[in-house]
């Protein structure tokens, strides 16, 4: 946005200030989630502030039938896959279940990919019975 004066110098500080914020959780012994790889930077302050556990978390979006960058749901990696869609984009555009069947498995692959090069074969840390933080940047939506 012209004239727009960002928030933060880099996500390193935007990092550091979430932790100040976060600061209460760190009794709880806290896991973090980072969204990579805009989500890293920022976790990392917060883990290392809050003396946390830091792993990665897998996202990625489901697009709609030709319109790829139009996100209709997300699936999220783990043990049991998650899959999120928006119900009122998923009614108005009526995709095929087969359709999203085909880009739950597609973006699970490229999931399992980027996980494997990024962590190689390291089991990711256990998340049941935790209070865990998940960050991402939120740099392409501006979203908080």
């Amino acid at each position: 946005m012209a004239g727009h004066k960002p928030e933060f110098h880099d996500r390193r500080e935007a990092g550091r200030r979430l932790a100040i914020v976060l600061a209460p959780l760190a009794g709880a012994h806290p896991l973090v989630l980072a969204l990579p790889r805009g989500g890293v930077p920022v976790a990392f302050e917060v883990a290392k502030a809050l003396d946390a556990e830091l792993d990665l978390l897998f996202v990625r979006k489901i697009g709609a039938p030709g319109y790829e960058e139009l996100g209709i749901g997300a699936v999220v990696d783990g043990a049991e896959p998650q899959l999120v869609l928006n119900e009122d984009i998923v009614r108005q555009l009526a995709p095929s279940p087969d359709y999203i069947r085909a880009e739950m498995r597609r973006q699970l692959a490229e999931i399992e990919r980027r996980r494997s090069s990024y962590v190689g074969g390291r089991v990711p840390v256990e998340v049941t019975s935790r209070t865990v933080i998940v960050i991402d940047d939120g740099i392409a939506t501006g979203a908080r």
